[in-house]
Parts: structure tokens; sequence; C-alpha cells
């Protein structure tokens, strides 16, 4: 107890951000003083649950001493299954609750909002039912009889010498009026659980007697000496030329500016009365990352934010985000020491190279002797990549629960999302948000069942006060209404400014509880007219197209909506135009191939004087929807199947992407105009049909409602970027479709089922959605009940916050002939040279630690094939046959508990009644036998 305090006490001096503490001290009559005192206490009686009969009786031996100082209890086989209704978190709520209104003259009304962070603090608040049964059984708290004195006695001995001890009897009086808001309940509750698990660590605060040899301050110096924890971030908000400060942050290139959409962003972070929301939306290559970084470093200095969440939607896109993070850390002031948590967060971020480095410098957690030299910084080595920024993955924010904790983490959207699900140690997540500031990149990427959460998340995080910055090429007006509404927390009183709004780029920013303020920036100087034109589908018809287009060279990008319509268009097109012609790019890679395939694109077809192998004839590069988002690639011509208009526009941002010479005098001639040719759907049809692939990814009536408000350029008028986007953004979402007549039956049919699948979507969504914010004082029983347990970045999780079937994912590796396994080998060298192909993985041993990398890396997700429950089933069975025991080792964390898929000497398999081929080209395909 004492050195759970004590550890709270630094953790509210030294790690806490600025805002966190601003928000918990803020309705206390003492102000910071009193929140310190408030943590410190409820850290304190954390665990006064186990001086009962319930708990006391687990260890006989210790049992007996106590019952010789008159603490009778029964034995715990005595007590039986009663025992569950009283675990000592419970049992201490009460223990507190009873106490407060005993021995300090507290109403029962008002201990609940203080005493759920001592029955939360093993990461569930007691329900009232628990209560109530615990009550009943009074037995559990204090043996009946003459011995119920003594434990009553004792019980107030403990509680009255912690408030004197930490410094809380004079200050339970004034607390007594106080209404802590629910956020405050859950930060006091998630600092109550840090505290204890620090305290816990046996290599931090060592049993007796070996720690017998300190004194109580030595023994928590040396703790949190060895603890190492860097301390939150505290911003400095920037000042002067706005031009100045970007170059400085980004390393703009000699003559680069600053876009308008940026110093617009700036401007209105600075002119807001306090830091809250803001939505940026602004053309696809308008350097709108960079624009919610430097956001995010004015709202983070004025709000007291110790750090900042960068939410993606993909991991390949959290891949590509968090060097950028490490960069712009890298180059922020340098105040009181510079020394910064880092965390790349999703399920196979140790895959990543730059993670995986930061993580092997993060050293281990022990105490360390107040008397010995001071060890190095972690993480700040001689010729580290980040030294200069002190960048830590530190050892002990790690694992699902406490690695959100850092102060600078980049990942995927479901880390957030998860703040939103009724889950085991929710507290935890809690804390982890308040703490920053939070960028939300590419909001339109998210679909109804997503947003149920989304909201409710922005929600609490108004509550919390948390600065967030939205990012999206486009977003429907009704979509921005939603989010400005769910912070704000003032649904149904948005101004028409918000939701009428067809100005492009467009900035909407609101504080909690606040009135929204617009801004409509102009775009940078350079806009692009595309084309657009119908091609009907069919391979071989647009191998005749793109074999006329590409006469004099030139680079295709060919964006087809399922991977089985990559695969097949590749097959048609390699054989015109030959094998080294064409790319293909989907998601059905092994993780190491997918990454490669990334930077390979980037190599070829990225930014002019970055990009060094940009085919200088003609080259096809057919992918799925990988190639919408955060690539930073430049083509020639694009070919794209029909798919909502947003998502087209996405589309449309990876074509002339770039300049090539005054008025694009470096693309084929043929090809200097941007032209997009819209295909995969019957368009001579008396209502354009769509292909079925694309109807069961997107559904009939996005699609349609983007075919109707591209109408009229199908028949001649180019689409302006980017004066085009939020008009026809907002005419394929807005409230009043406008189709032609004879589309109208059709569409209202779509409109039924897509309402219908909508709604489905909600209501399961809502099943283990987090409440909304409770009123002041109301304690937080029952907070995550009907829960689901714990919840992490697990495919199982991820279901619960996408709407998508859980996926199977396997970890591929080849047997041989003879029976042995080993790497794939086709596998390129790592960045250090180290040999990756063919390695052996030996099946009565765990294998080198590198080598079982290397076969983790190959990690691939089975399509939705395998995501029906009967064949799912079917394909876990077949794949547990080859279970290699020796695998199965905590000293084997890359290769413990996964499905292995090995492929033969040809690279196929066969799995669930389905054929798997795999290459490096293709990735896999999937045929049933």
């Amino acid at each position: 107890m004492e050195d759970s305090a004590a550890v709270a006490g630094l953790l509210w001096d030294e790690w806490l951000p600025v805002g966190v503490r601003r928000l918990i001290a803020e309705g206390l009559p003492g102000g910071e003083a009193d929140g310190r005192r408030l943590v410190v206490w409820l850290a304190g009686v954390h665990d006064i649950g186990k001086a009962t009969p319930a708990f006391a009786c687990q260890v006989e031996q210790l049992a007996d001493v106590m019952r010789a100082q008159g603490l009778e209890m029964r034995s715990r086989q005595a007590m039986g299954p009663d025992r569950r209704l009283a675990p000592h978190g419970l049992a201490g709520q009460v223990l507190l609750g009873e106490w407060l209104q005993e021995q300090q003259g507290w109403v029962a009304r008002q201990t609940g909002q203080f005493t759920v962070a001592v029955g939360g603090h093993h990461g569930v608040p007691p329900e009232n039912g628990q209560i109530k049964a615990l009550y009943d059984c009074e037995e559990l708290l204090r043996t009946p009889g003459g011995s119920s004195g003594v434990w009553r006695q004792v019980q107030t001995e403990l509680l009255d010498a912690c408030a004197d001890v930490f410094g809380v009897r004079d200050r339970l009086g004034s607390w007594q009026a106080v209404k802590l808001p629910q956020p405050v309940q859950v930060l006091l509750t998630a600092l109550v659980i840090v505290s204890d698990w620090i305290a816990s660590n046996p290599d931090l605060f060592p049993y007796f007697p070996q720690a017998a040899a300190c004194d109580g301050k030595e023994r928590l110096a040396a703790a949190w000496r060895g603890l190492d924890l860097p301390p939150a971030w505290r911003a400095v908000e920037p000042v002067g030329d706005v031009q100045e400060w970007f170059a400085s942050r980004f390393g703009f290139a000699p003559g680069a500016q600053v876009r308008p959409v940026q110093e617009a962003a700036v401007g209105l972070a600075q002119e807001m009365d306090a830091p809250g929301l803001m939505v940026i939306e602004a053309p696809m290559g308008e350097g709108k990352t960079e624009a919610a970084l430097a956001v995010a470093e004015v709202f983070a200095a004025r709000s007291g934010a110790g750090g900042v969440f960068f939410a993606l939607p993909t991991m390949a896109t959290g891949n590509a985000m968090f060097p950028r993070l490490l960069q712009w850390l890298e180059q922020l002031p340098d105040e009181g020491g510079g020394r910064h948590s880092v965390h790349l967060a999703h399920s196979k971020a140790a895959l990543n190279e730059t993670f995986a480095g930061l993580l092997a410098e993060g050293g281990r957690v022990a105490a360390v002797d107040v008397d010995a030299a001071v060890p190095a910084a972690r993480g700040v080595q001689e010729g580290t990549a980040f030294a200069g920024a002190g960048l830590v993955a530190h050892a002990w924010l790690r694992g699902r629960k406490k690695a959100m904790l850092a102060s600078f983490v980049a990942g995927t959207v479901d880390q957030l999302l998860f703040a939103g699900l009724k889950s085991r140690h929710l507290a935890l997540r809690h804390l982890a948000v308040a703490g920053k500031v939070v960028v939300i990149d590419e909001a339109h990427a998210y679909d109804t069942y997503m947003s149920v959460y989304l909201d409710r998340v922005l929600a609490w995080l108004g509550a919390y006060r948390v600065p967030v910055v939205v990012l999206s090429a486009t977003l429907p007006a009704a979509r921005r209404q939603q989010l400005v509404e769910a912070y704000a927390g003032m649904p149904g009183t948005e101004p028409e400014s918000v939701t009428g709004k067809v100005a492009y780029p467009l900035l909407t920013a609101v504080a909690p509880g606040g009135t929204p303020v617009v801004r409509h920036p102009v775009a940078s100087a350079r806009g692009t007219n595309v084309r657009v034109e119908r091609l009907a589908d069919g391979p071989e018809v647009l191998a005749d197209r793109l074999e006329a287009e590409l006469a004099d060279g030139g680079c295709v990008l060919v964006v087809r909506n399922t991977v089985k319509r990559v695969l097949e268009t590749a097959r048609v097109l390699r054989e015109r135009f030959g094998e080294q012609d064409v790319t293909v790019a989907h998601s059905c890679f092994v993780d190491v191939d997918r990454a490669a395939k990334d930077e390979d694109l980037l190599r070829r077809f990225g930014p002019p004087g970055r990009a060094t192998g940009r085919p200088g004839g003609r080259h096809i590069v057919v992918a799925s929807q990988v190639a919408e988002q955060s690539l930073d690639v430049d083509f020639d011509l694009l070919v794209s199947d029909l798919c909502p208009v947003d998502l087209l526009l996405q589309r449309m941002g990876r074509l002339h992407r770039h300049q090539r010479g005054e008025g694009q005098a470096q693309r084929p001639v043929r090809l200097r105009t941007a032209q997009c040719l819209l295909t995969g759907a019957d368009w001579d049809a008396p209502v354009p049909v769509a292909v079925r692939g694309s109807v069961a990814v997107y559904r009939a009536y996005a699609l349609l409602r983007s075919a109707a408000v591209l109408l009229p350029h199908l028949d001649g008028q180019p689409v302006r970027l980017p004066a085009d986007i939020s008009p026809l953004v907002q005419g394929a979402y807005g409230p009043d479709p406008v189709v032609p007549q004879a589309w109208a039956p059709a569409l209202e049919e779509a409109r039924e089922r897509f309402e219908q699948h909508r709604a489905d979507q909600a209501e399961r969504a809502a099943v283990f959605r987090l409440g909304d914010v409770g009123r002041a004082g109301r304690p937080l029983f029952g907070w995550v009940a009907a829960g689901v347990g714990d919840a992490d970045d697990t495919r199982a999780g991820r279901a619960q916050v996408r709407d998508s079937r859980e996926s199977l994912e396997v970890v591929v590796v080849q047997r041989r002939a003879d029976g042995t396994l080993a790497t794939l080998p086709w596998l390129e060298a790592d960045s250090k040279g180290r040999r990756r192909r063919g390695l052996d993985l030996p099946q009565e041993q765990i294998p080198a630690s590198f080598t079982a990398r290397t076969a983790a890396s190959c990690g691939l997700r089975l399509p939705i094939q395998f995501s029906y429950a009967e064949t799912m089933d079917r394909a876990i069975a077949e794949l547990e046959q080859l279970h290699v025991q020796a695998w199965q080792h905590k000293d084997s964390p890359w290769l413990a508990g996964q499905l292995i898929l090995a492929l033969d000497e040809d690279c196929q398999t066969q799995l669930a009644g389905f054929a798997l081929r795999y290459s490096p080209l293709d990735g896999l395909e999937v045929t049933r036998v």
C-alpha cells in the first residue's frame, strides 16, 4: 500500500501530462494539491480489501497467525464458492465506503464516485448487483461473532493510518460536496492500476528480506530510477514565421512554400478559444499530415497534452507514418532533456525494422542502487538513428494494455476505437488517449459500424478535453456534422455553416461545448483537369485500349475492387504486354512481400527527384484498394472499377500527382492530359450495373449514386481537381439524390437495402459500445458490464470494432520434399545484409531468433473464403495438424501460438477444400477444389 501510494505521487509529479492533472484537479477545492493527495490516497488504500476473511484465508499458515491475534476466519475450503462474491477490489470499495460514512460523516451516495477507483483496480468497475450481493454476505468482510469487532477495528485502523500518512484527513470534509466527473473517475482508476502494477513488480520493489537493508525512501528511489519512465512531453508553442517553423520541423526542400491549407490550419488553432476538434478537408498532396502535426504542437502547448496518437486505417499506413513521426519528433525543441517514449501500435509492429531497432535498445526494468553510477538513458546510444531526440521504446510500456501509454504512438485506428468498446482495463486506454493530441487520418475510410464506435470515442475525448485533428480528402457534410456534434456534445445544434458548406478546402473547428468555426482556405496553385470516360468491362477490352494508349510508353494504374479481378486482369495483360511490364499489388501478400511491394512502387512511381527507377517505356500496375491510401505514387493514366465517388477521387489523386516538366512535357504525348477510364460496370444497361464483386464490397446504392454524380463528366465535362471534389462528394452523399428519372426505381430499391444494412451495422455495433458520459458524481458502477472481456489487436479483437468477419492469419513457410521446414525461398536479405531465404526451421527445437522472426514476417491474412464459420473451423483443424510442440514456448515469442501454412516446393497446398498457390509476383491465389 505504501509503495503504491509513493509510486502514484511520482507518477503525478514526473509522468502525468499537465492536461490530465488539470482535469483531475479542476473540481477539487484545493486544486492540483488536492488532486495529488487524492491520487496518492486512493493508490494507498486500493488493497484494503485484502484485510478481510475472504482474502486472508487463502494461505492457511498466515491465516493461523491472524487467528492467534483474534481475527477468526473459516478455512478457504469451508468458505467454498462464496469467496468469489468478495474479490478484494470490491471488498475494498465496500470497506472504504463504510469508513467514509461511519468515520467521516459522508452520505452513502457521495462515496461511490471515489471508492470505484478501488473497486475497479483489477480492470472492471463493480456492478450494482455485485455490490448488493456482497452486502448480503457480510461474513466475507468480517467473521460474525466476537471476532467481528476485531476485524472492524483492524480495517478502521488501517484506513485511519492511510488518511493520516497520505495527507487527506483534513481534506475529506471539503471533498464531501465534490461531484467527480465520470472522466475523472476513469483517470483515477487508471492511475491506481498503473501505480499498483509498478509497485507490484518484484524487479523494482524486491520482496523482503532482499530489500530489508533499504528504508522506504531509498527503496522508492531505487525503483523509480530503475523504471526510468520518460516524462510527458511539454510542448512549447512555436512563435514567429510559419514558413520557418514548417521548414525546421519538416525539412522543406529549397524553395518549398507552406501550403495555404497548412497556414490556415495553424492560424485557426491559434485563434480558437480553447483546443478542441479540427477537421481538415483538403485535396490529396496538400500536406495534411504536416498540418496535423503542426496543429498538434499548438494544441499540446495550450492544453497540456503530453503526446500524440496518430491513428491510421491500416497496418501498412501505420508503418509508413511511424518514421515520419520519429523524424518530426527529432526536430522538436529539446525542452528538459528531450526523452520521449514512442510506440508503433498494431499486431505486427515488432516486425517493423525501425520499431524493432528501438525495442532492442529499450533495455529491461529493474531497481537501481541509489549509489550506483547513473546509466545512459535508454535509447540514447551513440550512432543510433534517433539518438538526438532520445526516442525510447520503453521496456515497461509494452504489451497490449500498457503500450498505448507511451507518449507518441502511430498505429491503426482500432487502437482508438477500442476506447469505445466495453472491455477489461478500459480505463488504461482512456488514460492513454486523455493525455495526448489525437490525429485521425483518412476519416472517410470508416464505415457506419466503425463510425458508431468513433463517435462514442469522440464524445469521451471531448469530455476529457482531448484535442483532436481529423484528416480527410473528402467528407460528406452529414458526416462532418456528426463528428462535430459527437465531440462538442451538443447534438442537433450545429449551424448551417457546418452542414451546408461546399467550399473546398475546408477547415471546421469546435471546442468542447462550443460553437463551430469554419474557414475555407484556397488550395495550392496547381490543379488538374481529369477527363473521365466509360470503358466496357472485360480484360481483353482493357488490353486493347491500353495497347493504343501506351503506344509511346507510359505508366498506368489499374485499380480493381477485388483481388480476384486484380489477378484475372493481370493474367490477360501479361499475355499481351509481357510479364516484365505488369506489376500486381493487393492485400493477399505475406507481410514482408507486401512491404517490398510498397517500397518498389515508391521507388519506381514516386515523386520526381525521389523515385529512381521510373520505367522509360510502358508499365502497368494492377492493384486493389491498397493503391488508394497514403502511397505517394504518380501515374500517367488511371483505369478504375466503378466505386464510391470519394474513393474514386482518392484514386485520381494518383493520376498526374506531380508536375513532370512544363505542361507535363515529360509524360508521353498521348497521356499529357489526365484521363480516367471508368470500368467494372455494364454501361449499356438502362441503369448501370456494377460487377458482382464491387456490389459485394460497396453495395449498389453507393455505386449508383456515384455513377449519377459522374454523369456530366462521363459525357465530356472534365473533373476539375480540387474544385469539383466537394460538389461531387456532397452530391453523392447528400440527402437529396439527383439521378435520371429512369434510374429512380432501381435507386430506391438499392437505398432500402442500404438503409437496412446501415441500421443493422449500427445495431450490432451498439451491443458492446461504451455508454455515453454520465452526469458528474454518478459512480462508474457497471461501466463495462456485459463487455467483451479483454480487447486487443488480435483478429478477434479487430472484428469487434470493424464490420468484418473474424479472419484467419497464418505464417507461411515452405515444406521441402524431405519434410523439413524452411523460410520462403525468394526472400531478400534484410537491411543488414543477413540472408533470409531458405533458412532451416528445426521442428525439434526453437529456431534461432533471427530465423523465427524471418518466418513470422511472412504472416498472411487468408481471404474471405476462410472467414465463414464452417470453413474456418475446418481450416484451423487442418492447420493444427502441423503443430510444432518445440515452438510453443515462452522463449519462442515469434512462433508460439501461430498457425503454420506449409507450401510445397511448388508453393502450393490445399486447405479446407480450396487449392492455394502463392508467388512473390501475384501473391495468394485461391480456387475451390
